[in-house]
């Protein structure tokens, strides 16, 4: 079986997006199948039309030629219309057995009317609502007329996809909630290769003490600074917890945070911070290289996720808690959606009322008075990942998903290097 995934964008690019798109090739090609890419013109310009990275083959849709300048309707049409041209030619030339497209709804839209007019089926899969994150980043309001018609185009593109898949209930629910059958929708969650992390790391000293860290109990946060991620919220219960006179009477080591990444926020943080004044107890590394992460990550005590309430993170569960517990870690959420999919509060990690840094601060004291219950955090949030959130058992969903559609079963590996039986 040979599928035609249509991206919005891919590797060497990193992202959240493209991390759960390889992990999705990996595993369809371990199940046996044939997998072909493309990615749309906001891949943005590359050497070659068509292109191998990592055994995986790419075609490339250039970046529109024309500069529609404030007219993102017309520039939207563009990367629809060059993506329908490029997908035309590697349909013709890969013969796939089905089309399979990837949020946003433009790949969508493209990806309908290649398949009807080629007789393919289309699955698409939305990973999160693209105009709740366009109202976060400011480039969108909620309940406005571009607000709308990304929501109608979605619509649109669900009703007439022959399957719909997504990555968590939040989505799923209200994918359903607009009239779609339970029937067409299939959850393919986000998941970790929990051999990829290693367990118990050490500690890295000589970083630690590079970064001032060496008798500090550090809160962490590593990714992009995105204001929903609510990282104000971390800044501020670092300041509150600084204040207590009781923590500081205790004789514990003094509580910092870690802040490895950038984003739109960084400037904000930076001014935060100084405001407060605990430039001395928040610590901003900028972005790391890939390979190096997982040293910053050794220094982490408690990975902190304080994700602000709103729609797209009550409906959208992120990847990166997953990660940290793959690594034993210790992890402390914001209770918004998202976040009550993946952490069983007291069991596999802990929950605070989102939005309140009092509440943060009040949840990490507590963390620290209750230190005989990390181990067993720690166990519990590593078999969490192993037996419900690993990568191979979450892309076998599609096995039922492509037989439906082919009306015949789909040939599939039955056995992994992992020793994992296939279903």
């Amino acid at each position: 079986m040979k599928i035609l995934h249509v991206l919005d964008h891919s590797i060497p690019l990193h992202s959240g997006y493209t991390f759960r798109t390889q992990a999705i090739l990996d595993e369809q090609v371990a199940l046996g199948w044939e997998t072909v890419q493309i990615t749309s013109g906001k891949q943005g310009e590359r050497a070659a039309a068509v292109e191998e990275i990592d055994g995986l083959r790419f075609y490339r849709t250039p970046p529109p030629a024309t500069p529609w300048g404030g007219l993102p309707v017309l520039n939207q049409w563009r990367i629809v219309e060059d993506l329908v041209w490029r997908l035309e030619a590697a349909v013709e030339a890969e013969q796939p057995d089905l089309i399979h497209a990837h949020s946003p709804a433009l790949n969508g839209l493209a990806a309908l009317r290649v398949g009807r007019r080629r007789r393919l089926p289309v699955v698409y899969e939305c990973r999160a609502f693209w105009e709740d994150a366009a109202t976060d980043h400011g480039t969108s309001r909620e309940g406005g007329a571009r607000y709308r018609l990304t929501r109608a185009l979605e619509s649109h593109v669900f009703r007439r996809a022959d399957a719909v898949t997504c990555i968590c209930e939040g989505l799923r629910q209200d994918i359903q909630a607009r009239g779609i059958p339970v029937a067409k929708l299939t959850v393919i969650p986000n998941a970790v290769d929990a051999e990829r992390f290693a367990l118990d790391v050490a500690k890295d000293e000589s970083l630690a003490r590079e970064l001032g860290l060496d008798d500090a109990l550090v809160l962490g946060f590593i990714g992009s600074f995105y204001s929903y991620e609510g990282l104000d919220l971390a800044v501020s219960a670092v300041s509150l917890l600084g204040e207590n006179p009781a923590r500081r009477s205790s004789g514990r080591g003094p509580v910092h945070l870690l802040l490895v990444g950038g984003g739109p926020q960084e400037a904000q943080l930076q001014e935060q911070v100084a405001g407060l004044g605990v430039a001395d107890r928040v610590h901003f590394t900028g972005r790391v290289p890939h390979a190096a992460v997982e040293r910053y990550y050794s220094l982490v005590d408690i990975l902190v996720y304080p994700r602000r309430s709103m729609r797209l993170t009550e409906l959208v569960t992120p990847l990166k808690p997953l990660e940290a517990m793959a690594q034993g870690k210790l992890v402390l959420a914001s209770d918004v959606g998202g976040h009550r999919e993946l952490i069983r509060h007291g069991t596999n990690g802990r929950l605070f009322p989102a939005d309140d840094a009092s509440a943060l601060a009040s949840a990490v004291g507590s963390m620290l008075d209750d230190r005989a219950s990390w181990d067993a955090q720690r166990v519990a949030g590593r078999c969490f990942v192993e037996q419900e959130r690993t990568w191979s058992r979450s892309v076998r969903r599609y096995v039922d998903v492509y037989e439906r559609l082919l009306c015949r079963p789909a040939q599939v590996q039955h056995a992994r290097a992992d020793g994992e039986a296939a279903p």
